[in-house]
Parts: structure tokens; sequence; C-alpha cells
């Protein structure tokens, strides 16, 4: 048999070196920081921990058949959300699919996988395009290393590392390169196609600023490649062409996804600023760490070749001038706010406000192997671009990013670039300037990555991986799974804001980019808490509510010791159950209509559950030394920081609730009652209602303030089981007798001579419908009208953009058919034409 030409290329095995160098590095720095799975310290800090990794586990249910919903549908989250927009932000990544060969319980360890392979990908991609632009024979290993460069680059190891589905930008930007290439050479216009249809499904975020940095890249291959202008026209317009087919077969995910956007509650935002000077010189060098800073470190492997190429009188001048030329004009344009937008797409960042770092890396690498590629830089490349480091590392001494490691690190890798540069150029003792380039790169890369692991411990919430905590949770939920006929909510103690996707169940805790401006806004005006400013809403212990969303068994876990607020808490995990309406339920017509709340999250409840419930005692709160609180406004008293008593009077037999969204602390009833957290920072945070226990008469509620605050005059709630069992009764003995559920919709069964609405107990998210036209909204629920002798209901979903989405990638996929076949059928019927 025959070795295929790809692999008896000496490009093959530069582009496995390229690979593992890459892999090993990173763990040989996660396991310098003891992180896991190397040590004691979680990875999962920010929105790996309470986003990506929850994610991943749904996706290892839905490939195992074990998840509530489907592609289309989410039954898990928020009472039900769209789940294609999900998808296509945190899991379209055709590496995503590696956690499904993983245990359940080992996710962590199959989300960490993912990333390594991501990052090794994306290696032997920059080593693939380097060697396209300029073969460098003879220099293939070279081309490894700075592969290994690209894909170590700050960026990767210190943010992308926590944000996995951006390494698949990392990997974009030089398969979009390499399609630009294609395109300006007129080959493999199928393939490239692809490629561009693969990076834009993966993450269309990174792919988007990817495709900017390829466009760069392809104009000045254009400028400095022989060719006349119209050649270079064409190139250009093949190359578009081959953009905007592979965008098209990629908007049945892309439009979805756009679309979930626009009906997201909206996220943080925050004006633009430049970062200083000396902050942005310091981050090109070795354990340096910054959350408002690009993170453009390399190594000096790259950026000694890089910084050299201006003087590297081997290299055509134009390469010399107009690459470094690039490169500042990227740079500058990341300090600059229009350009800062575009990069963005025209929105701010809510977080990291450089997250196009990677191209510019990506540039340098590419400047770096135009350095090399042709010849090794001699003694006056090496020694400008040596000067042009020195004035880097000088420019970056007033920043306060740079630590006591930096400059050693960066010295030392300063030298064994220098020294691997110039005996390689002797022609002797290539090995040893293979190892002191490998040896260079590898070492400062991994530095940098312990340097970021254990800083992003320090500066960034985190969460625990799968442990006992979560089998404990997990197996108790599985316990008390009765759905559809009821649900089973993960509980209110969460440890992440993505529970029921981790441990199960069908709760209201939720935490995306996409989570719908109806669920966040429903779930507030019933007194439900959040962070990250209403886009993690959280699950609500209330049985008022969990009556209205058929929540008919609740988890109950100890609080979570990996958060440092917490104290020690040695409850044992406990379900309680209660009896509550079926999944559809109906109303009186007329009642409900358009989600028009109150200012009272109790009279919310009331309203969406038919029956008043609650009594609202005055409220009067004194401080400590029994000075009465002031009013902040008409609606709530003033709090700072101290203890405070708040009184009202419970008729007797009621269970009470207290609400303060606004409140950071602890509140207790009575001398004997427990201590429950209070988590308010409004607007970042908002403290959900609260169950204190059982009261009658006067009672007393001790409130512990951490920080400045409010409290509501109408802060407390007097429920009566009486009233709700009947409430609820009510509800069941008019209530659909059967209920269906699937991936993609709802089917109800009702009682015969049923007259009024039939109310759904999920949010009213744009994509339902019900028989056949768009479903209407009970108080922000799908409802539908039912009478006239009807006795079921049939909803089913499909999220806003996958018609349409769909459509236009039918379009482009016959745009790419007749891209495939037409050159062969214009030159066949040429040849017709040409016979006698």
């Amino acid at each position: 048999m025959r070795t295929p030409p790809i692999l008896r290329s000496p490009r093959a095995p530069a582009t496995a070196l390229a690979a593992v160098l890459t892999v090993a590095t990173v763990c040989a720095g996660d396991a310098v920081a003891r992180g896991y799975p190397f040590g004691p310290r979680t990875r999962s800090v920010n929105d790996l921990g309470n986003q990506f990794v929850p994610f991943h586990a749904h996706l290892w249910d839905l490939l195992h058949g074990r998840a509530d919903g489907g592609l289309l549908l989410n039954w898990r989250s928020g009472f039900g959300t769209s789940f294609l927009p999900d998808l296509g932000t945190y899991l379209s990544s055709p590496f995503a699919l590696l956690v499904g060969v993983f245990p359940r319980d080992r996710i962590d360890l199959a989300v960490y996988v993912v990333t390594l392979v991501k990052t090794g990908v994306a290696a032997a991609a920059m080593n693939w395009l380097l060697t396209a632009l300029r073969r460098g024979r003879g220099r293939e290993w070279a081309a490894a290393v700075l592969g290994a460069s690209y894909a170590l680059c700050g960026w990767s190891v210190a943010e992308a590392a926590y944000n996995p589905m951006w390494l698949d930008g990392l990997i974009a930007f030089p398969l979009l390169c390499l399609a630009g290439e294609w395109a300006r050479t007129a080959r493999r216009p199928v393939l490239g196609t692809l490629l561009v249809t693969l990076a834009w499904v993966s993450n269309f975020y990174t792919a988007y600023m990817a495709t900017l940095g390829a466009a760069l890249v392809l104009v000045v291959r254009l400028l400095l490649e022989d060719g006349t202008s119209r050649e270079r026209v064409r190139g250009l317009v093949r190359a578009v062409r081959t953009v905007l087919l592979g965008i098209g077969l990629a908007m049945p995910v892309l439009l979805p996804v756009f679309l979930g956007t626009e009906h997201a509650y909206p996220g943080w935002t925050r004006e633009f600023a430049p970062a200083a000077w000396p902050d942005v010189a310091a981050r090109l060098l070795p354990a340096t760490y910054g959350f408002f800073s690009p993170a453009v470190f390399l190594g000096t492997a790259a950026l000694l070749p890089a910084c050299a190429l201006a003087f590297h009188r081997a290299v055509p001048r134009a390469e010399r001038w107009v690459w470094p030329g690039l490169v500042a004009v990227v740079a500058l344009s990341m300090q600059w706010g229009p350009t800062h937008l575009l990069w963005h797409a025209f929105a701010t960042p809510n977080g990291s406000p450089f997250r196009q770092t990677f191209v510019l890396s990506g540039l340098l690498v590419i400047a770096a192997w135009t350095s090399v590629a042709r010849a090794w830089p001699d003694r006056r490349a090496l020694l400008g671009g040596g000067g042009v480091l020195l004035l880097i590392a000088a420019a970056a001494a007033p920043s306060a990013l740079v630590t006591r490691w930096t400059y050693p690190l960066f010295a030392a890798g300063l030298v064994a670039a220098l020294c691997a540069l110039a005996l390689v150029r002797s022609g002797r003792f290539l090995a040893l300037a293979a190892l002191l380039l490998v040896g260079a790169q590898a070492g400062q890369a991994a530095a940098t990555t312990a340097y970021a692991d254990r800083q992003r411990l320090k500066q960034l919430d985190d969460y625990a991986p799968w442990g006992e905590r979560q089998r404990l949770q997990a197996d108790a939920v599985a316990r008390a799974d009765g759905w559809p006929r009821y649900r089973t909510d993960p509980g209110r103690e969460q440890t992440t804001a993505n529970d029921p996707l981790v441990v199960g169940g069908q709760g209201g805790a939720y935490y995306s980019s996409h989570t719908p401006d109806v669920t966040t806004r429903t779930l507030l005006a019933l007194g439900g808490g959040w962070t990250s400013r209403g886009r993690a809403v959280q699950s609500l212990d209330n049985p008022v509510t969990d009556a209205v969303f058929s929540v008919g068994a609740r988890v109950h876990v100890p609080r979570d010791p990996h958060q440092v607020w917490n104290r020690p808490d040695d409850r044992p995990v406990t379900v309680t159950r209660q009896d509550v309406p079926p999944l559809v339920t109906v109303r009186p017509s007329g009642s409900g209509g358009a989600a028009v709340w109150g200012r009272s999250p109790f009279r919310n409840q009331e309203r969406l559950l038919g029956a008043p419930v609650y009594t609202l005692p005055a409220t009067a709160l004194r401080s400590a030394d029994g000075v009465a609180a002031t009013d902040r406004n008409a609606s709530a008293y003033e709090v700072r920081p101290g203890t405070y008593t708040l009184s009202a009077s419970c008729p007797a037999g009621s269970r009470v609730f207290l609400w303060a969204p606004d409140l950071f602390g602890t509140a207790r009833l009575g001398a004997a009652g427990e201590p429950a957290d209070l988590r308010g920072d409004l607007p970042t945070r908002r403290a959900a209602m609260l169950p204190l226990g059982p009261g009658a008469g006067r009672i007393a509620v001790t409130l512990r303030a951490e920080r400045d605050g409010t409290v509501p005059h109408e802060a407390v709630g007097c429920l009566d089981p009486g009233r709700l069992a009947s409430a609820v009764a009510g509800l069941k003995r008019t209530g659909a007798t059967r209920v269906t559920v699937s991936g993609s919709g709802v089917r109800a069964e009702l009682p015969p001579h049923t007259e009024g609405v039939a109310v759904l107990a999920a949010p009213r998210i744009a994509g339902w419908s019900c028989d056949g036209r768009p479903a209407g909204s009970y108080l922000g629920l799908v409802a539908v009208p039912v009478g006239s002798g009807r006795t079921t209901v049939d909803c089913s979903f499909r999220p806003p953009g996958l018609r349409a989405g769909t459509l236009a990638g039918a379009a482009a996929l016959a745009g790419l058919l007749a891209t495939a076949f037409a050159p062969a059928a214009v030159a066949r019927l040429r040849r017709r034409r040409a016979r006698p």
C-alpha cells in the first residue's frame, strides 16, 4: 500500500509536532499550578463552571438519550426554553461531541480534554497555513514552533481556556486564511466554502473576528504576490463568494442564534476604554495577567523573528514593511473606539474587551514565519529584532501587570531564541538550536499558563467540579422525578446557575446569553432572584410558584461549601413534595392577558395562581439600637451594614416569606430560626424571595446587612396554606387529564366541556404556536383559548429563524453545487461546440 502524499510530506510531522508541543505545554502549566485534573485546584472559573460545563453535560444527556427535551426545546432550564440558540452558541463545535465518550460524572475532565484538543488543532492549523503561504523547505520544524506559539498565545491560555467555544475562533483564523489563499489561487472552492461554514457554525462570534483578520491577510497577499489587477479582483471576488456561500450554509444555526440574542434579556453594557500602553506592552511578555488588556503574549521564539522582519535583508522590501505595518494597524485598531466596535460586531463586550487579540497574535506569527521562511535572519536582523523586544520590555516597566517572574523568563527566552537562530544560521548544532527554540517557547508558555491559572482563581468566581455533592443531588432528583406529571426542581441551594443541566430535573434556574426577556421578567415579578444582571435566573423556593409551574418535588441540599461566603452546613439531602396542578391548567376566559405586573411579588403570585393566598402586614424596621430605619423612597427602607429587626403581624397558621431583593446579608425568623442567605446587590444581583418558616401573631425577622441596600415596606408575606390547597384543588379539577411532552412541543387532553384559557406552565418565549396559530400569553405563560367541545390542545415550538435559516442554507447549497459543477459543465459544452 502506498503512503498518501500528504503523509510523505515533511509538513505532516511538523503539524503533529505543533499539536503535541502545544498540548504538552498546556498540561505542564496546569500541573505546575496544581489545577484540575493534575491537582486539587478547580479550573471551573466564571462561565466555564457556570455555563460551559453544564451545557456540555446537557449535550452528553442528549447524545445518550437522557435529556428532557431535544435540539429545539430544553425542558430542564427556565421552566422551558429554546435550545437551538444555546446549541449554536456553546455546543456546535464538532469537538464538543467528544464529551459523549466520557462517563457522565467525568464531565469536567471531558471539557478539559475538548479544550486541549481544540488548542492542539489550532496549532496544527496555523502550522499548515504557514507552510501554505510559503513552503520554507527544511524549516518546517520552525513552522511547528510558530504554530505552537500561536495556539499558546496569552489570549488562548489566559482567556479562551475558560471560554472553550472561543478556541474555535483560534482554529478558524488559520483555516479562513487558508480558504482565502485557495480563493486567491482559484483552488478548492468547495473545501474553502466548507471551512467557512465550519468556522461560523462552531462559534459565530469569534468566526466573525477571524473572518475580518483573514480578509486583511488576503488583501496583503493580493498586494504582494505577482499578478495583474484583473487577477487580483477575480481572487477577491472568489473569496467574497466563498465567504457568502459558507455563511449561507451556516444560516440554519446562525439565524436562530441571532434572533435568540434579540429576544434575550438585555445584558450589561459598558463604554469601551483603551488599555494603558504600558499594560499592552506588558501583555507581550510572559507571566502577566489582566482582564482589561490584550493578552498578546507569544513567547520570544515567535516575537524575535517577527520583530526582526523589518531588518531582514533577505526578505523582499515590500514584505519587510507590509506585514509589520499590518500588525501595527491592527494593534492600533484595538485601542480606538470605532474600530473596537467593528471588531466586536458593533457591540462592546460585557467582559473582556479585547476578544479579537487572537487575530493580532496570528498576524505576528505570520510575520515571524515570513522572516524565517526564505532565509534565517542574519546578525543585523537579530540585533534589530532583539533591540525592538528590549524596547517593548522597557515600555512595560511602569505596568502593574509585570511580576517578579516576567523579566527573568523574558530574558532567558530571548537569550535562548537568539542563540538558537544564530546556531541554525551557521548550519551547525541544528538539534541544539531546535531544542533551544522549543524550550524557550514551551517554558515561557507553561509559566504563563500556570500564572494565569492561579490569577483566575484569585480574581473570578469559581465552582467545584463534579463530586459527592452533585452525585447526591442527582440521585435525589432521579428518585423524585415524575416528569411530565410534575416538575422536580434540583434546589434553591445551587452549585452553579445551571444546576438543572448538571444534575437533572426541570427547574427554573437558567444562565445563558439567550435567557429570554419574558422568562427573566416573569420570574422577577414573582419574586425570583438573579445574577449577571438578569441573564442568570435562579430557582424560587415558594409553594405558590411551585403550584403555578407544577413543581411537585423539590430537592434540598446543604449550602455549597465551595462558595466562600457560605457557613458550614451538615444538613442531609432531602426532598419535599407538594400536591400541584398538572402542567396544563384552564383559567376563566378574559383573565390573564398581557403581563402587566404590580410592584408586590406576593400579589403577582396571587394573580398568576388565580386566588388570594397572602396577607401582607404592615412592617417596621429598626436598627440594633432601636432607631427606626429611614426611607430610601416611598416603598423601601434604607439599610447600612449592621443588624436590624423587621417587625410584622401574621394570622395564625401562616408561613412567613421575606422579599428583600436588594439586601446582601442574612435573615432569621425569631431567635431560633435558621439564618437564610440573601445575595442582593442591584442591579448585578437580585435576592430571591425566601421562606423563613411558620409564624403567627407578632413576628420579628432579624436582618444582618453586609452592604448598603434597601428593604421594601411590603417585605413580609404571610401565606395561608389552606387557601393555597383550595386553589390547587380547583386547578387540578379543571386541568389537563393527560399531558405528553416532546423535544418540540406539548399535547394536553382536557376534561369534557372545558371552557376558558388553557395555560401551559412555561414562559411564552418566541416560537410557541398552539393548534397551528401563534400562542397567546397568560401573564407571561403560554396560553390558548379552548371551548366549543375541544378536549385537546397541541402546542409546538420552533425557534424563530429556523425556517428562514433553512431556506437560506438551501439556497447557499444550490450556489455551492453550481460552483462545484459549473466549470465542468461549461468545459463540456465548449468541447461539444468545438466538435465539427
